[in-house]
């Protein structure tokens, strides 16, 4: 049986490590090279390279997931998926200094573990981007912030509130660092009325596109994660004893 076990376990962990070398690679290939022709639309072949490798490499990382998942992991993943588009949408179209397209991808991380939460926020943003093209190279992101919050909630950073901000701080502060050259070098760091704005006044200050963009990245996203942290750490502490033990990754907090 631990024969067996180990030879199951092996494709997925190939999976896993392509997925994770496709997306740095197409990282790299975005920040190192900066291919001007983004910045015409998603239809160069730049952007297509682009789009392709992360979610090529967001896919990977949810097919290598996936068969780790219990029943209610992936019972309560579409009801997180759809929690972010919704409230995404919506924060977007309010062109707020925020997203609040992570709730659902936290909440499920938490409940579940972080290779739940990875694969929500791919998914979450793979079938948003059928729709809103602006969320799809953000999904490797999206599964970044869903590994980081299952994390935190293993350590125990979800039982008090001045820890789950801690780890929404620390969590936002890294995912905007990983957004802000995708951003830039595939949209002009163009976003929502808010996070425009803030990009302007830096750039009014002397800061370059991309600095400006991450600095701004460092200022929303951390400010997005906290919000989002706290909220899901209060869901977290109202759920009847009886629906947390369907989780068994919650009740080891």
């Amino acid at each position: 049986m631990p024969a067996a076990e180990s030879s199951a376990r092996r494709p997925r962990r190939l999976l896993l490590v392509l997925g994770v070398t496709l997306i740095v690679a197409t990282y790299v290939f975005l920040v190192i090279l900066q291919p001007t022709e983004l910045t015409g639309g998603t239809g160069s072949a730049a952007a297509l390279v682009s789009l392709g490798g992360f979610l090529g490499g967001g896919a990977l990382l949810v097919a290598g997931v996936l068969p780790m998942l219990t029943t209610s992991s992936l019972v309560v993943m579409p009801l997180g998926i759809a929690l972010n588009i919704a409230i995404g949408q919506l924060a977007g179209s309010l062109g707020l200094q925020i997203y609040l397209d992570a709730i659902g991808t936290v909440l499920v991380a938490v409940l579940a573990g972080p290779a739940a939460g990875a694969a929500t926020g791919a998914i979450s943003n793979a079938i948003w981007g059928l729709f809103n093209p602006f969320a799809l190279p953000f999904a490797a992101g999206a599964a970044l912030i869903g590994l980081l919050a299952g994390l935190a909630a293993k350590y125990g950073l979800f039982r008090r509130l001045y820890l789950a901000a801690a780890a929404g701080l620390v969590t936002g502060a890294v995912g905007g660092l990983v957004a802000a050259p995708v951003a830039v070098f595939m949209f002009g760091a163009a976003g929502s009325p808010g996070t425009n704005a803030i990009i302007a006044v830096f750039r009014s200050l002397g800061d370059k596109l991309l600095v400006a963009a991450t600095k701004q990245g460092l200022l929303s996203d951390s400010l997005d994660k906290i919000v989002v942290f706290v909220l899901v750490a209060l869901i977290l502490h109202a759920l009847p004893r009886r629906a947390i033990r369907q989780f068994p990754f919650a009740r080891t907090r």
